[in-house]
């Protein structure tokens, strides 16, 4: 009888931690949309430069691509497909002259990161799995208060990408 119990007991303590473990309703979660990233990745201002790019149009902006270590070797390798784990993080401000340096050099020539932008952080991240829908990465994006933007925003993500499905989907090159 004591045996019955305190397997009756420890599966319910089993089923009452699974549950605890999992997110709440409505939460906006990887498991939520699995082809959105809504998590910042911590650490990640301390990993490798990539590349700088400078985006004109209605952007105009600066940025740095950053990546994890499993990037910065699959990009010293020239590895493609990238491997499971990579993650590439783009961080951007708004493309500025640079009034200082402009009157030093006495002609408007600098160009400096200014404030942040309204999406000012992504992340791509590579698990062939998780984000199969959206060829094996999975796109976020957040603000300068690091939140999630609306999903809606997130859906033009993968359709851009696709356009370079023979770069497996990155745009970015490695500058060494």
């Amino acid at each position: 009888m004591r045996r019955m119990v305190l397997r009756v007991l420890v599966v319910v303590m089993l089923a009452e931690g699974a549950a605890l473990m999992a997110p709440a309703s409505g939460r906006a979660d990887e498991a939520a949309n699995p082809a959105f990233v809504t998590r910042i990745f911590p650490g990640y201002r301390d990993w490798k430069l990539i590349s700088v790019a400078h985006e004109e149009g209605n952007l105009n902006d600066i940025r740095a691509i950053l990546g994890n270590d499993t990037a910065i070797k699959a990009y010293r390798e020239n590895k493609r497909p990238f491997p499971e784990g990579t993650v590439i993080a783009r961080i951007s401000w708004n493309y500025v002259p640079s009034e200082l340096n402009n009157k030093t050099f006495g002609r408007a020539q600098s160009f400096v990161a200014g404030s942040a932008p309204a999406w000012y952080l992504q992340f791509m991240v590579k698990d062939s799995k998780k984000y199969a829908a959206t060829g094996g990465w999975g796109y976020g994006q957040f603000d300068k208060d690091g939140k999630p933007v609306e999903e809606s925003a997130l859906k033009t993500c993968f359709p851009c990408h696709l356009k370079i499905e023979g770069r497996d989907f990155v745009f970015t090159d490695y500058a060494p």
